[in-house]
């Protein structure tokens, strides 16, 4: 019989998508010939949030600036661990500038923040998980920010390597279920695509995690796995049909949120979330 899940009450950052747009291309889902709804971009990002303060989790705002139509991506401006803040150094140009106020934002909150020496985007591709923080490289985020981020939390960091460009952050081929820190907030798993890694980083991913969810490429396509879980509910895409009927069997509860109009940009769920995650007793 399965364990009940237990889940545990999380801190989130956001940014109004005020601004949203594909004014440029940086990943295989943009295409400024698809113009984006603005207002409904509004409407799903409201629901989001308005999801997860109705589960318990308390969800903070960072002001949108004006010409920084991705800022709404919030995952991508910092990775937060035990109270200290690494930022982002963004590879595209016309991103750069988005770390400015999300740093400012988290000084102001009374946070250590770190601005990182070489190319890092945040939690697009440094997944913290438990013990470790699971780093993505290949498209975006560059071996040398893994070794600066093990430098700076004093957490060991997993290096995975990404080879499919539809899955250009590691957050569009993973995330984590459960912090696996022993307070039954999910069992310290994880949901992936394996065919988003290269041959070795399967291998450790199966190393690492030999119980872990393996999703289809449908379902990754489908943004299921830039998803967000407390360690019970998986807020997740509602086109990710086979992942969440999986997850519901393995005792979470699935939270299908719709946020469709950010696939046109190439981001979801997750992609609008940071979490901060403080120091634990």
């Amino acid at each position: 019989m399965t364990e009940p899940r237990v889940p545990r009450r999380r801190r989130f950052v956001v940014c109004e998508p005020r601004h949203f747009a594909v004014q440029y291309a940086i990943n295989p889902w943009m295409s400024t010939d698809r113009p984006v709804d603005v207002i409904r971009a509004l409407d799903q990002w409201q629901a989001l949030v308005d999801t997860y303060r109705a589960h318990g989790h308390t969800v903070d705002t960072v002001a949108p600036v004006p010409g920084l139509p991705d800022m709404v991506f919030a995952a991508n401006c910092a990775v937060v661990v035990g109270g200290r803040v690494l930022g982002s150094l963004f590879h595209a140009p016309e991103r750069r500038p988005e770390s400015v106020p999300f740093e400012a934002w988290f000084k102001t909150e009374g946070f250590e923040v770190h601005h990182p020496e070489s190319v890092c985007e945040g939690e697009g591709d440094l997944v913290p998980a438990g013990r470790w923080i699971l780093a993505g490289t290949g498209f975006r985020t560059t071996p040398e920010a893994h070794r600066e981020a093990q430098e700076f939390f004093g957490v060991p960091v997993i290096s995975l390597t990404l080879v499919d460009p539809y899955f250009y952050h590691l957050d569009t081929a993973l995330f984590v279920l459960g912090d696996g820190d022993g307070d039954g907030d999910g069992d310290g798993n994880i949901a992936y695509y394996p065919g988003a890694f290269s041959p070795g980083s399967r291998e450790v991913l199966e190393r690492l995690y030999p119980d872990a969810v393996v999703a289809t490429r449908a379902d990754a396509m489908a943004f299921g796995l830039n998803s967000v879980s407390d360690g019970r509910h998986v807020f997740i895409a509602p086109e990710a049909r086979e992942l969440a009927d999986r997850l519901a069997g393995l005792g979470y509860v699935p939270v299908p949120v719709d946020l469709s109009e950010f696939h046109k940009a190439g981001g979801g769920i997750k992609c609008c979330t940071q979490e901060i995650r403080e120091i634990r007793s």
